[in-house]
């Protein structure tokens, strides 16, 4: 039977991931540590953060974390981060809720930064990769409960690359631990597209997961990070009669009316866009298949967040999807900020809001 403990969660980032911008540091700084990053690790989320979020009606919370946080070095890992890892799994029992632990940056696919060496093309940091795997399934080996979550999004589209290296880092967890809940996204940054091309796997407690920010110039709009919506500049609404630009020579050349009519941004879009995960998830009926992230950014109206997250939900929801919002709180060095609470508060932006992440909007 299928690993059936994910119905409605919330990510946290900002903590161990997305606590900086790392591409404005020169290279040579970008690995290192300061003690201005662990005042942030030590003080940024509590158990109050925890019991928050669970009585908001959700029952799991996914934690990035990333490797340059944990590694300190090939093979050596931070007891310190470590500690805060129990912490986080700890609260999270205490709040009833799942804790899902999730390597949010590995060295090699890093989002945010030039990459000099990919993961799936370096030998050594795949072994890394698998050691730090490893690694964490010793340090909860006695505890059942947190999943494991092997990559966020990876980059491109390298489907045998990454389903060899997937599947090597499964084996090493299962070697000592055989009902791990071991959750694998696809390429293309969790693109739904790509969960196809995924390995399929012979155990309940493997779990697949996909993302969704689709119109990725609407989730992300005037975000600074990514150079579509940077270039794109636009305030949008949802839902909108004008859909976002796919062609951008169209926009340079002013074509105004380059979509049909059903072209607009709305709930008939977003239900052509998800169709792939949910026809995989019906050839797939063994398995959990989780949409792990969605969300749109924080400078966004707040009215047209909560629609555009309303009709994901709803989607979500019709077809009996597990979901998990993104994102509880962000830094202002996060330039791409999703967080749903007040930076101040703590609390969440409105009650609609709440209601729609709960699913009963």
């Amino acid at each position: 039977m299928k690993n059936n403990t994910l119905h409605k969660g919330m990510g946290i980032g900002g903590w161990l991931t997305n606590y900086k911008r790392l591409k404005l540091l020169p290279p040579e700084r970008r690995m290192i540590l300061t003690i201005g990053d662990f005042e942030h690790f030590d003080t940024y989320i509590s158990r109050d953060d925890i019991q928050y979020i669970a009585s908001l009606g959700l029952d799991h919370i996914r934690l990035g974390f990333d490797q340059l946080v944990l590694e300190e070095a090939p093979g050596i890992y931070r007891e310190r981060i470590f500690a805060l890892l129990h912490n986080f799994v700890d609260w999270c029992h205490e709040a009833g809720v799942t804790p899902v632990l999730n390597l949010h940056k590995a060295i090699g696919n890093y989002c945010d930064l030039p990459i000099e060496e990919n993961l799936l093309d370096s030998l050594e940091l795949q072994e890394r990769f698998v050691d730090l795997w490893s690694t964490i399934e010793r340090e909860f080996h006695n505890d059942p409960k947190p999943m494991f979550e092997l990559l966020n999004e990876l980059k491109g589209n390298p489907s045998q690359q990454w389903n060899a290296l997937a599947r090597r880092t499964y084996n090493a967890i299962r070697a000592t631990n055989p009902t791990r809940p071991i959750i694998i996204g696809s390429t293309k940054s969790n693109d739904c597209t790509t969960l196809c091309q995924l390995e399929e796997y012979d155990d309940p407690n493997l779990i697949y997961t996909w993302h969704f920010y689709w119109p990725f110039e609407f989730t992300h709009q005037q975000g600074v990070l990514q150079p579509s919506p940077l270039f794109y500049n636009r305030k949008m609404a949802y839902p909108s009669d004008i859909a976002p630009y796919r062609d951008y020579q169209k926009v340079v050349r002013n074509e105004l009316n380059a979509y049909s009519e059903y072209d607009r941004m709305d709930i008939r879009w977003m239900r052509d866009a998800t169709r792939p995960a949910f026809e995989f998830q019906e050839k797939h009926p063994n398995n959990t298949v989780w949409c792990g992230e969605f969300g749109t950014i924080r400078h966004c109206k707040l009215e047209y967040r909560e629609n555009w997250l309303r009709d994901l939900i709803s989607l979500l929801r019709e077809h009996h999807t597990p979901y998990c919002v993104w994102n509880y709180l962000s830094t202002p060095n996060d330039g791409n900020r999703f967080s749903l609470v007040d930076d101040d508060s703590r609390k969440i932006l409105s009650p609609r809001l709440a209601a729609i992440i709960q699913g009963k909007a």
